[in-house]
């Protein structure tokens, strides 16, 4: 018994002292990986050398035990081939597991930082966490199943568990999947002008849970995903930032609609040449679009450079109808109720 005691203890040593060697031949691989201009060596090795390591000194315990007969017979199920199988199971989950997350961290965030918003930054450490629990479960369950432990009441439980939590965090998910859309359907990006429900101004943020925009008034709105992902979204920055503004004039009865119409198409032209807000193409139109209750009603339509000068461009049309009516003799008419009694 102490000359198999001595040997299994000799087999020991010898595992670890491999298991050293085999530390110093990964730590010159992480090096030699550090100047390759890949990065697969590097997920390589980081996923295999500690692995490894443990593995032969595991794997000499087992030998040690097995073969020079220094377990009880009580004890006996410690040297099974189950057990053996096993330790080979959960090393090969913890390489994969290692594999498959760092692949996730490396490639996933250089592929997330080419984009805009921090939504897809977040899914990658989602899925980091998501493939490292996922695959250690099925490999704790494979060790069940190896040692011939009835894994029904896991598989329940993980079922309920996930259940509740999907119930619990419906809201959560609901709003982190519609993120999910906007990043990659890309209905509009941080800076952009937007519309959504009732609300209307520049993106500041795309989250996970949430959309920030700033109103024109300077106020602050945080808006959840899944309201954009179910509702029209108005973007006025793209194609492009020009946009069509439309302004509408009324003149009094009586007035001569063809002077009308060429001095409103002369305010128009004044506008692009002489200010910086208009586009001379496309050009701007006048209509003489109805006969209103007490006056003619036109309207000019005229693009503007973008779409964040609204205030300007109505100046920039107002100032100069108000002056060349007064000097054209054209009045604009008020509101009148005219009421005539019955002798």
């Amino acid at each position: 018994m102490s000359d198999n005691l001595l040997f299994a203890v000799v087999v020991i040593l010898v595992g670890f002292a491999i298991a050293g060697i085999a530390r110093i031949i990964v730590r010159w691989l992480e090096k030699y990986a550090e100047t390759t201009e890949t990065k697969w060596d590097d997920i390589i090795v980081a996923a295999i050398g500690t692995p490894v390591q443990v593995g032969i000194i595991a794997v000499s315990f087992y030998i040690a035990l097995k073969f020079f007969s220094i377990v009880p017979d009580q004890f006996a199920w410690i040297i099974s081939d189950d057990v053996l199988n096993s330790i080979y199971i959960l090393l090969g989950t913890w390489i994969v597991s290692s594999l498959l997350h760092d692949i996730i961290k490396i490639y996933g965030h250089e592929w997330a930082a080419k984009t805009e918003g921090d939504t897809d930054d977040r899914l990658v450490d989602l899925l980091e966490l998501a493939a490292r629990y996922i695959i250690w479960f099925a490999g704790i369950m494979l060790v069940f199943v190896n040692l011939d432990i009835n894994i029904t009441p896991f598989l329940a439980g993980a079922g309920i568990a996930g259940a509740a939590l999907a119930l619990a965090s419906q809201d959560f998910l609901s709003n982190f999947l519609g993120g999910v859309v906007i990043t990659i359907d890309k209905p509009f990006k941080v800076g952009d002008r937007i519309m959504v429900d009732t609300y209307y101004g520049d993106v500041l943020m795309i989250g996970t849970r949430s959309t920030r925009i700033r109103t024109i008034d300077g106020k602050l709105v945080t808006i959840p995903n899944s309201k954009i992902t179910s509702n029209s979204v108005m973007n006025y920055s793209e194609p492009d930032p020009m946009l069509r503004y439309t302004i509408p004039i009324t003149v009094a009865y009586g007035s001569d609609i063809a002077k009308v119409k060429s001095v409103l198409a002369g305010i128009a032209d004044d506008a692009i040449k002489n200010t910086d807000f208009f586009l001379s193409e496309p050009g701007p139109k006048v209509f003489f679009q109805e006969f209103g209750d007490s006056s003619l009603k036109f309207v000019i339509y005229i693009w503007a450079k973008a779409y964040n000068v609204p205030d300007e461009v109505k100046d920039a049309i107002n100032t100069r109808i108000a002056r060349r009516f007064a000097e054209e003799g054209i009045e604009i008419p008020f509101p009148q109720l005219e009421v005539k009694m019955k002798p």
